[in-house]
């Protein structure tokens, strides 16, 4: 994996013992492979609902298979106090997480909740960092998106098992950090995309990589002049350290993604050029209504993450592309 990190930064996870929850999912494993390659001690917890076991079987960590909306007590081993947990477990594309509501917002409330409360109980010093999402933001009103922003969610509508539980989870945090003291930051994920994708994820990045190689006719919903803004794993794993890492983000909420915006129509014409390297059968175009809640704008204002972290995506979409689609043809 590509590491454009300052040396303070690699050097803060030199020899500490790192949890990470969803540790086997698409951003869980790369974030995982990373941590290792700095010198950390990785622990995995995932109960693969939607991880793959596939995604971590080349590192070499400790991999425990539980649900962390648990209490921490029941799969922590015994004695084990950890220097800092990322927190990624969760369902994250709408078809996954409408197909496990309870699950989603149970892993996002009360297993923030569990993992703060045993960080509490065993090292309130440890730092603890929560991957909450830009569906905070909801079908925003204000475009760029700020962190200042309180958004427009549907608090029953059918994303709300995730967005709200998000802002749940962001609830919790706020008050571990304000109330008890302890090291809590947040970031909100804009759309990422890279290889190890579930191809099967249903957000349009892997579908219409999907749709392309397999030469089934491109899905686009809506009319395509929806907006999104799509940042390259790798990009996204550097800011995800570089906030663990700063002793400047206790408490702060900071939004990370590519503030390059594409319509998905504009989106679909740079698939398709990048496939033209990989495919000489284009599909057809369908389009089909625009699924409820869906947010006609998205694209992060990363104000504060070039100001706070230093930090500013690397990868085009057109390079990230091709080597997302050359993963997946493998």
């Amino acid at each position: 994996m590509r590491n454009s990190l300052p040396l303070e930064a690699t050097q803060f996870f030199q020899q500490k013992k790192v949890v990470v929850t969803g540790g086997a999912g698409f951003i869980g494993s790369h974030l995982t492979e990373l941590l290792i390659e700095l010198g950390a001690s990785v622990t995995v917890i995932d109960n693969f609902l939607t991880g793959s076991r596939k995604n971590i079987e080349h590192l070499s960590c400790q991999v425990i298979e539980a649900d962390v909306s648990q209490p921490a007590e029941l799969y922590m081993p015994a004695d084990f106090v950890p220097d800092m947990i990322f927190h990624f477990a969760s369902p994250a594309s709408p078809p996954k997480y409408q197909a496990h509501p309870i699950e989603t917002y149970q892993v996002n409330s009360f297993g923030t909740h569990h993992l703060l409360q045993y960080l509490h109980k065993h090292n309130p010093q440890a730092r603890f960092l929560f991957a909450s999402t830009s569906e905070v933001y909801g079908d925003p009103e204000q475009h760029p998106q700020q962190e200042t922003y309180w958004g427009n969610v549907n608090p029953n509508g059918i994303r709300s098992c995730y967005d709200e539980a998000k802002r749940l989870g962001e609830t919790i945090c706020g008050v571990h950090q304000r109330d008890l003291g302890m090291n809590v930051r947040i970031i909100r994920i804009f759309n990422t995309y890279g290889p190890r994708m579930d191809l099967e994820d249903g957000r349009v990045i892997p579908d219409f990589i999907k749709q392309g190689l397999s030469g089934q006719p491109f899905k686009v919903f809506g009319d395509g002049t929806q907006t999104r803004s799509y940042c390259y794993v790798s990009d996204l794993v550097d800011g995800i350290l570089l906030m663990m890492a700063s002793d400047q983000t206790n408490g702060e909420t900071v939004n990370l993604g590519n503030p390059g915006e594409f319509s998905i129509s504009d989106t679909l014409k740079v698939v398709v050029d990048v496939l033209a390297s990989f495919t000489t059968k284009i599909p057809e175009v369908r389009y089909l209504p625009l699924p409820k809640d869906d947010p006609r704008r998205r694209r992060p204002d990363i104000t504060k993450a070039e100001q706070l972290l230093h930090w500013t995506p690397a990868v085009s979409f057109h390079d990230g592309l091709k080597m997302t689609i050359a993963s997946f043809q493998k």
